[in-house]
């Protein structure tokens, strides 16, 4: 009796990155692979109320995307307002939420209205008030006196969700939910690169507190661009591309490019800057290519750059390893390399090819998170290899 593990205190169970992380790395390698196969009409596409391009740009955003971040934030609650994230049970009623909200987003359209309502809602309303909650009641043990920008974001996730579902809304809301996600990018960049870039290669970078504040500050901004006059916004935009590659200069990338694991993240950055460039030209210009373009920069190079660095290192440390990225990481890095360039650069070269640039980026997501899930779901599963608890 001695030795029995309860469900609630099972390794998966005790923090936040551990379930979510799992959830994202199954969802990052079959939701581009499914969307290419609803694309070209190998497979039915799901029973839903809205169009497939809904449905997928829902699907990265909300299912994969909000299995990063909410892993991510019940996780570093413990860093930022010193507090242990929710574990347990909480933990579990989140899960069966999220997907709750999987199969309504497939099942949806057989459902009774109000269900399909309930189910996709359900998580992000969860998610988002349990968040709030630990940062309110944590302000004054918070190390980041900028926390008030995680405030005024988290709430908005639930109107860009619901207007990404509406035929008549759906531009704001992939719009709002991209700019959302920058801004969760923004935040999380700040703050642990200057870990990073001192942790590996004992430098400051630079962290001027009123450059951050007005970064974040368009950023929050430029969440409701498209609620803004397109010259406004467009602006703002550039505005922000500026600000963000003036502190890259001084953000050491010399020596970060050094390193893959490191490197990798200030690719993300760079995109990022690319994605606000992009839409400085899609709102003043007007270019054709501009929508499609913008949206898969900010989806390949900032969110598939990025997030599985940061799973590699997260996954490795916060079970109690040591952050070395060893070759089969490095091996997961390079090949969503190879699919941002696939997906972005080579259809500007040969549009023709568009259906097949879109299954072999689809496939690079595939091999990048199997090659994770192969790896990193077993330590998410077992107990931290230092003694420690959690």
């Amino acid at each position: 009796m001695g030795n029995k593990i309860y469900l609630p205190t099972y390794p998966l169970w005790l923090v936040g990155f551990r379930p979510f992380f799992a959830l994202a790395i199954l969802s990052g390698l079959s939701l581009p692979v499914l969307w290419a196969l609803i694309y070209s009409d190998v497979i039915a596409a799901p029973q839903t109320m809205f169009t497939m391009v809904q449905w997928h740009a829902h699907e990265m955003f909300f299912g994969f995307g909000w299995a990063v971040l909410g892993g991510f934030l019940l996780t570093a609650t413990k860093n930022w307002v010193g507090v242990r994230g929710y574990s347990g049970y909480a933990l579990m009623f989140l899960v069966v939420a999220w997907l709750f909200e999987r199969a309504g987003m497939w099942f949806g359209g057989a459902w009774p209205p109000l269900l399909f309502r309930i189910s996709n809602n359900l998580f992000i309303a969860a998610i988002v008030a349990m968040l709030m909650w630990t940062l309110i009641r944590n302000r004054k043990d918070g190390s980041y006196r900028d926390n008030y920008f995680l405030l005024l974001m988290l709430p908005v996730f639930l109107l860009s969700k619901n207007l990404m579902l509406s035929a008549d809304y759906y531009p704001i809301g992939w719009s709002m939910a991209v700019g959302l996600f920058r801004m969760a990018f923004l935040v999380m960049l700040e703050r642990t690169l200057t870990q990073f870039m001192k942790g590996v290669f004992q430098v400051s970078i630079l962290n001027n507190p009123l450059l951050n504040r007005v970064i974040k500050m368009l950023g929050l901004l430029l969440v409701f661009a498209s609620l803004m006059p397109p010259q406004v916004s467009g602006w703002f935009a550039l505005l922000l591309a500026c600000l963000l590659a003036g502190r890259f200069i001084y953000w050491n990338p010399q020596l970060a490019m050094q390193r893959l694991d490191i490197g990798i993240m200030y690719l993300g950055y760079i995109a990022l800057v690319s994605q606000l460039l992009i839409e400085f030209l899609r709102q003043i210009v007007h270019p054709e290519w501009a929508v499609s373009v913008s949206i898969h920069v900010f989806t390949f190079g900032v969110m598939g750059l990025i997030i599985p660095a940061m799973l590699i290192r997260i996954s490795k440390g916060h079970t109690g390893r040591k952050v070395v990225f060893d070759t089969l990481d490095k091996s997961a890095l390079r090949v969503m390399m190879l699919g941002f360039v696939l997906r972005i650069i080579a259809p500007q070269l040969y549009p023709a090819g568009y259906t097949l640039w879109i299954y072999l980026a689809a496939t690079c997501w595939f091999i990048c998170f199997a090659l994770l899930a192969w790896r990193y779901i077993p330590f998410l599963m077992q107990p931290r290899v230092d003694g420690k608890e959690h």
